[in-house]
This record gives structure tokens, sequence and C-alpha cells, in this order.
């Protein structure tokens, strides 16, 4: 069964690290309306920009997306 993406984001939490790609991580840990069953980069994108209060802009988001698709494939 493939992951989602939230379950793959999840393995870059790191209280103590401060990379972009750990701060986003980590803020989306702490949302609890992030769509955590989600593997579609659409709707992860919608909600980040209606939704999400997230440190860095949706770069980051696109590469932990293409990150989480090379990892899964």
């Amino acid at each position: 069964m493939r992951r989602s993406f939230y379950q793959y984001l999840m393995t870059h939490r790191d209280p103590h690290k401060k990379d972009a790609l750990t701060a986003f991580a980590n803020a989306a840990e702490k949302d609890g309306s992030f769509p955590k069953q989600s593997d579609k980069y659409e709707e992860i994108s919608r909600y980040l920009e209606l939704n999400g209060d997230y440190p860095e802009s949706m770069t980051v988001f696109d590469e932990a997306f293409q990150l989480y698709k090379e990892n899964d494939e």
C-alpha cells in the first residue's frame, strides 16, 4: 500500500534541525486539518494555499512533493 504524502513528510520531523523541509514537516504535524490521507499534489497544494500557515513558501512543498514521488517509485 502506498503511503500518503503526510506519512512521508513525517519522516522529516526533527525538533532540533532548522532546514526548510524539517520546518515544513514540523508545522504539518501540528496542523490538525492537514490532508493526512492524500497523495494528490493538487489537493494538498490547494489546502496549503487556502488554509496553511507554513513557515516557508510553496517552493518547499513543491520540493518535498518531488522527493515524495521519487521515494515512492
